[in-house]
């Protein structure tokens, strides 16, 4: 059994490499500090998480796969409409940079003009919904290695492997921030391309879901 939960945790961090997933976190953490950056990173694995877990527990008794396809439908609605958003801040040089020293030290403030984002709330709220669309995918990765048999330790397993993703993620982030000096320009042409890269997510996953 614990080599089963190895083996599902190892899934749930495949699951968290998502590129929807990673441009998220990235959206709302460049520019912040150390304990921000993790913060945010959190609360998006824990928005992620309880979506999943819900999901799980619900779908175990009541197995239905329309209920799946909505999940997808949502969940790749949300990707491409955060693309679109992204694609709109780039084109319309909403992004804004702040540079300054502090005790010797340089900070740099990432920040979108008319645009007032509540980063806390609005991350939780994307992994809650980006949740929805990730129930297939683990609910067919339990299933197969367990014989159909889906208990709460698996599923946790599976929530734990793609929240250690999102907390690497964000240290990541955390570091660009640190060591890479940040141009408005190079920063505006890099979230112009993540958000064309989600938006032809979404949509390929639509179509897909509709397909199916």
């Amino acid at each position: 059994m614990e080599y089963s939960l190895l083996i599902i945790l190892y899934y749930g961090m495949l699951h968290a490499l998502g590129p929807d997933h990673l441009s998220a976190i990235a959206l709302f953490s460049i520019g912040k500090k150390k304990a921000e950056t993790l913060m945010l990173s959190f609360i998006f694995a824990l928005g992620h998480g309880v979506t999943l877990y819900l999901l799980a527990l619900l779908l175990g008794h009541v197995v239905d796969d329309s209920l799946l396809q909505y999940g997808d439908i949502i969940s790749s609605s949300v990707i491409l409409l955060m693309g679109l958003y992204l694609v709109y801040l780039a084109a319309t040089n909403q992004i804004r940079i702040d540079t300054h020293r502090h005790k010797q030290e340089k900070h740099t403030h990432v920040y979108y003009k008319n645009a007032h984002l509540h980063d806390k709330s609005v991350l939780l709220s994307l992994g809650l919904l980006m949740g929805v669309g990730g129930i297939r995918g683990m609910l067919i990765t339990l299933s197969i290695i367990s014989h159909q048999s889906v208990n709460t330790d698996m599923i946790i397993a599976f929530i734990l492997g793609v929240s250690i993703v999102f907390l690497l993620f964000g240290y990541l982030i955390y570091l660009i921030n640190k060591k890479v000096i940040i141009s408005t320009h190079t920063l505006r042409y890099a979230i112009m391309s993540v958000g064309i890269l989600s938006i032809i997510i979404g949509t390929s996953n639509l179509a897909g879901a509709y397909i199916l």
